[in-house]
C-alpha cells in the first residue's frame, strides 16, 4: 500500500492544528479603516542644507515617533514607505488637526541674541534675520547661538503665583548649558530696557519667545543650572504642545501632508460587522451550491473550505499583516478561487469515471488530481501576478487587498490540493459509496454536459461574428470614456473628501447651499439617506471644521465618518501607478501564457482581457461610477479571474490538440470550449454568490467593487468561449508553429517481489 496518502493526511491536520493554534493566541492587526483613527502619509522635502535620503527620512521617523509617544496616542505606528514618506497610524484620533500640527511640524528651535530693534528699511547682514516678535515688533536678531539639539528636556508648567500662567521649563545638555550661560552673560551687560538685553527663542522661523535677562543676572556670568523658563501667553495646550515639539527634536528635513484619512470608529466597526455578514452568507450559498452539484465530495469540499478560512486568517495573523476592509473583500473573494480548484478536480474526475467506470472511484479521483494540476497551478499564478501588482503599485487600504488575496490564493491552494484530496479520497474508498458511485457526486459528468455531448454546438463556426460582437463592446466602452469621461476619486486627482452622518435627513441642494455658504461654493455635495458626501479641492483641516458647523446648521447632529485628503503630487503617482499596473498585469499575463502555451494563445488571452477590462470601465464610464483605488483592485482581480477561465480553456486545448494533431483546430478549440463549460459556469456562480453577497451586506465602499467583479466574470466567462477562442484560431491559422506533442504517458515499473518470507 502506498504512503502517500497517510503523508498527505498527517500534512493536513498538522496544518489545520497549527492554522487553529495562530488562530486562537494571536489577535488580528486592524487597519484603521475597521478600528477607527487617523492615518497621516508624510513625505521628506530637501531644505537648503540636508538633501533627502533614506537615512534622513529614518532619522525624521525617529522624531515623529518621539513627537506621537509623547502625544499619548494608544499603540501609534509607524512605518517608512520608500525612500521619502512616512506612514503614521494614530488609533482613535478622530481630530487631526493638533495630531498633524505637532507631529508635521519642523521644529527647528534656535536660540538668538537680540541686536536691536528693526524697521522696514534695515537690512540683515550674513547670518542675520529680521523676525517680529510675539508683540509683532520687528527685530534684528543675530546668529544662531544655540540649537534644540543642546535640549534634554522640556516640560509644560504652570506658575500659581502669577495667575496661572503657563510656561515651559528647557532642561539644557552640558554644552547646550554652557552656550546658554555664554549667551545670557552676553545679553546682561546691556542695561535694563535695552533690545540687546532680549534673547530671543525661534521655533520655525517665529519667534515665540524673547524675554529679558532678568536684573540679577551678572555680565559674563550667565544663568547657570542647565535650564530656563520659556514664559509668554501659553494656553494650557499651547504649552504641551511646544514641550512636545522641543522634548521631540527638531526634524532632519522638512516634511509635506500627501495623505490623510481618517474614519470614525462607528464606520469600522459597522465595516467589520458587514464583511462578517458577507462572508457568511456568501460561504454558505457557495458551499450549499457546491454540495447540491457535487453530493458528497462537495460536502467534503465544503469542510475544505472551512479549514481555508482558518490558513487563512492563521496565516494572516501570524505575517502581522493589516487586515483593511478591502482585505476583507479579498478575503472572502479567495474563497471563489479556492472553489475554483476543487470544481476542476471533480470535473476531471467525472470524465475519467466516465470514461472507465470499471477503475473505480478513486483511481478517478486520483486521475482527476493530477490532470487539474496543470490548470490550478496555472490560473493561482496569474491571479498572484494581479495582486502582487496591488502591493507593490497601490496605497492605502487597497494595499491590503492585494496582501490578502495572496494569502487566500495559496491558503486556498493547500485547502483544495490537500485538505480537500484526503477527506474526498477517503469518502470515494467507502464501500457503501463504491456501490452506489452516483452518492458521491462524481458518478456522471452532469446534465449539462450531457446536454452538451448529445447536441455538440458548433459555436466557432461563426467566431467572426463574436469577434464583432466583441469590438462592439469595446466600442461602446470606448463611446462612454471619451463622451462621459472617467469620475476619478480624490485618491486619483487630489483634494479632499469628507462623508457625514447626520441626525435627520437633508437634500443635497439644502446641504450644498449650507456648504456654500461656509465659503465653498465649488464643493460637491452629494446626499444618500442620512449620509452627506462633500468633495473638495486641498482645503485644511479647519475648513473641515467650518463645514461640519454649516452642515449642523440645516441637517442636526453631524458627526464625520470618514476624512480623506490626497495630496496634488501623490494623486499623479496614484493615478500613474494605476496606469503602469493595468499595462504591466496585461504584459505579464501575455508573457506567462505565452511561455506557459504558445504566442498564439497568450495574445488571443489579452486581446480577450482588454475587452474585459474595456466592458467595465465602460460601464462605470456610462454610469458615472467612481474610479479609485478600490475599483483598481477590482480590475486587477478581473484580469486575474479572466485569465483563470482562459488558462483551464487553452490547457484542454493544448491536451486535446496534443492527442489528436490532424484533427482541425476549430474543431478542437470547440470541443474544449464545451468540455470546460460546466466548470465556468459552476466556478461563475460560485463566486456570484460571494459577490452578491459583498454587494448587498459591504455598505457603500464595497458596493461598487462588486459591481465591477460582477460584470469582469460574467464578460470575463463570455469572452473565454467566444473571444479568446475565435482569436485563437485566427491566429494559429497565420502562425507556423506544428502542434504540440501528445504528453507522455507515465508507465510505472513493475514490482519485482513484495519482499514477504513465508
Amino acid at each position: 500500500m502506498s504512503r502517500a496518502p497517510v503523508v498527505r493526511a498527517i500534512a493536513a491536520l498538522a496544518v489545520i492544528v497549527t492554522s487553529l493554534v495562530l488562530a486562537i493566541s494571536m489577535a488580528p492587526r486592524l487597519g484603521l479603516d475597521l478600528r477607527g483613527g487617523t492615518q497621516l502619509v508624510f513625505e521628506t522635502k530637501d531644505s537648503p542644507t540636508v538633501k533627502t535620503s533614506a537615512e534622513a527620512t529614518d532619522r525624521t521617523l525617529e522624531v515623529l515617533r518621539r513627537r506621537a509617544d509623547a502625544l499619548g496616542v494608544a499603540e501609534p505606528t509607524l512605518a517608512r514607505s520608500g525612500e521619502r514618506r512616512i506612514i503614521v497610524e494614530l488609533p482613535g484620533v478622530q481630530d487631526p488637526r493638533q495630531a498633524a500640527d505637532v507631529i508635521g511640524k519642523t521644529a527647528q528651535l534656535t536660540f538668538h541674541p537680540v541686536i536691536s530693534e528693526a524697521d522696514q528699511s534695515t537690512k540683515p547682514k550674513k547670518g542675520e534675520q529680521v523676525l517680529p516678535d510675539e508683540d509683532g515688533r520687528r527685530l534684528l536678531l543675530g546668529p544662531v547661538r544655540l540649537t534644540g539639539e543642546g535640549v534634554s528636556d522640556a516640560q509644560a508648567g504652570i506658575d500659581p503665583q502669577q495667575g496661572g500662567g503657563w510656561f515651559v521649563t528647557i532642561d539644557f545638555r552640558d554644552q547646550g548649558g554652557d552656550a546658554w550661560r555664554k549667551l545670557t552673560g552676553d545679553a546682561a551687560c546691556n542695561g535694563v530696557g535695552d533690545p540687546k538685553r532680549r534673547i530671543a527663542i525661534v521655533l520655525d522661523n517665529e519667534v515665540i519667545s524673547s524675554p529679558q535677562v532678568n536684573e540679577g543676572v551678572a555680565c559674563n556670568v550667565g544663568i547657570p543650572g542647565g535650564s530656563t523658563q520659556i514664559t509668554g501667553s501659553f494656553t494650557n495646550e499651547q504649552a504641551q504642545d511646544l514641550s512636545v515639539l522641543i522634548k521631540g527634536g527638531a526634524l532632519p528635513v522638512p516634511v509635506e501632508i500627501v495623505e490623510q484619512r481618517t474614519v470614525g470608529p462607528t464606520l469600522g466597526s459597522a465595516a467589520i460587522e458587514a464583511s462578517a455578514k458577507a462572508a457568511v452568507v456568501g460561504v454558505l450559498l457557495t458551499a450549499l451550491f457546491i454540495i447540491v452539484i457535487y453530493r458528497l465530495v462537495g460536502l467534503f469540499a465544503t469542510v475544505a473550505l472551512a479549514c481555508y478560512g482558518l490558513i487563512a486568517y492563521a496565516a494572516l495573523v501570524a505575517l502581522g499583516a493589516t487586515l483593511t476592509l478591502p482585505g476583507l473583500a479579498g478575503f472572502v473573494l479567495a474563497i471563489g478561487m479556492a472553489v475554483d480548484a476543487n470544481v476542476l478536480v471533480f470535473e476531471r474526475a467525472r470524465e475519467e469515471f466516465e470514461e472507465n467506470p470499471d477503475r473505480g472511484l478513486r483511481a478517478a479521483l486520483e486521475k482527476g488530481f493530477r490532470n487539474a494540476w496543470s490548470a490550478i497551478a496555472d490560473s493561482n499564478i496569474t491571479t498572484l501576478l494581479a495582486a502582487g501588482l496591488l502591493f507593490f503599485l497601490a496605497s492605502g487600504p487597497v494595499k491590503g487587498f492585494g496582501v490578502t488575496l495572496s494569502i487566500g490564493v495559496i491558503a486556498s491552494l493547500i485547502s483544495a490540493m490537500l485538505i480537500t484530496r484526503v477527506l474526498a479520497m477517503w469518502a470515494v474508498s467507502l464501500r457503501a459509496v463504491q456501490r452506489r458511485p452516483m452518492i458521491s457526486g462524481l458518478g456522471s459528468i452532469g446534465r449539462v454536459r450531457q446536454w452538451l455531448t448529445a447536441r455538440n454546438p458548433d459555436l466557432m463556426r461563426h467566431r467572426r461574428r463574436w469577434l464583432a460582437i466583441a469590438g462592439l463592446v469595446v466600442v461602446l466602452g470606448g463611446a462612454g470614456l471619451f463622451s462621459r469621461g472617467l469620475n476619478f476619486g480624490v485618491e486619483f486627482t487630489g483634494g479632499r473628501i469628507v462623508e457625514y452622518s447626520t441626525g435627520s435627513p437633508v437634500t443635497a441642494d439644502a446641504a450644498r447651499e449650507a456648504v456654500a455658504e461656509a465659503g465653498f461654493p465649488s464643493a460637491v455635495v452629494q446626499t444618500s439617506g442620512d449620509d452627506i458626501s462633500v468633495r473638495t479641492g486641498q482645503i485644511s483641516s479647519d475648513d473641515v471644521v467650518k463645514i461640519e458647523s454649516a452642515l449642523s446648521t440645516v441637517a442636526g447632529d453631524v458627526t464625520k465618518q470618514r476624512d480623506e485628503l490626497i495630496g496634488p503630487s501623490l494623486g499623479d503617482e496614484l493615478r500613474r501607478n494605476a496606469l503602469i499596473a493595468l499595462g504591466v498585469a496585461l504584459a505579464a499575463q501575455l508573457l506567462y501564457l505565452a511561455v506557459r502555451f504558445r504566442w498564439t494563445f497568450g495574445a488571443a488571452a489579452v486581446l480577450a482581457l482588454f475587452v474585459d477590462v474595456a466592458a467595465v470601465v465602460g460601464v462605470f464610464a456610462w454610469l458615472g461610477k467612481p474610479i479609485d483605488g478600490v475599483f483598481l483592485a477590482a480590475i486587477l482581480t478581473v484580469i486575474g479571474y479572466s485569465v483563470n477561465d482562459k488558462v483551464v480553456v487553452f490547457d484542454r486545448v493544448r491536451e486535446m490538440w496534443g492527442l489528436s494533431q490532424k484533427t482541425p483546430f476549430a474543431k478542437v478549440t470547440n470541443s474544449a470550449i464545451l468540455q470546460t463549460i460546466p466548470r465556468t459556469v459552476n466556478t461563475g456562480l460560485g463566486a456570484l454568490f460571494i459577490l452578491a453577497a459583498l454587494a448587498f451586506f459591504g455598505g457603500d465602499s464595497l458596493h461598487d467593487f462588486a459591481i465591477a467583479l460582477v460584470i469582469g466574470i460574467l464578460v470575463g466567462t463570455v469572452s473565454s468561449a467566444f473571444v479568446a477562442g475565435p482569436l485563437a484560431i485566427e491566429f494559429e491559422a497565420r502562425s507556423s508553429t506544428p502542434p504540440p506533442k501528445p504528453p507522455k504517458k507515465r508507465t510505472r515499473r513493475p514490482r519485482e517481489g513484495s519482499g514477504a518470507v513465508v
